[in-house]
């Protein structure tokens, strides 16, 4: 009777165990999920947890937001840039005179 008992507590705490685990896996992963898709942190009353904003990162956001600005009028610049170097190289106008010019320096060489 005795070993009875004992094997029922030991199920028992067994059980608490495992279902505790899988409680935490469970709050672990479905916080994870939040984080990756976006979704707002929640406190353990289900109010949503807004992280604290000072001036400092406001100012550090608008140069930052300054910055990318720049670089993307610097990389269009570089785009246009791009594009009439290609349309120049592959220009058949292009092409004839460096062929003339290869055909005069294998000239000279012979010479």
């Amino acid at each position: 009777m005795p070993e009875e008992i004992f094997f029922i507590i030991l199920a028992g705490i067994l059980g608490a165990v495992i279902i505790t685990a899988l409680a935490v896996v469970g709050t672990v992963h479905n916080t994870r999920m939040k984080i990756k898709n976006g979704y707002p942190l929640e406190n353990m009353w289900g109010s949503p947890l807004h992280p604290r904003s000072t001036s400092e990162d406001g100012e550090r956001i608008k140069l930052l937001t300054q910055e990318n600005a720049q670089l993307r009028a610097e990389l269009s610049a570089v785009g246009e840039r791009l594009v009439n170097v290609e349309r120049i190289v592959t220009d058949r106008g292009y092409r004839l005179d460096a062929e003339i010019e290869k055909l005069r320096d294998d000239r000279s060489k012979m010479q």
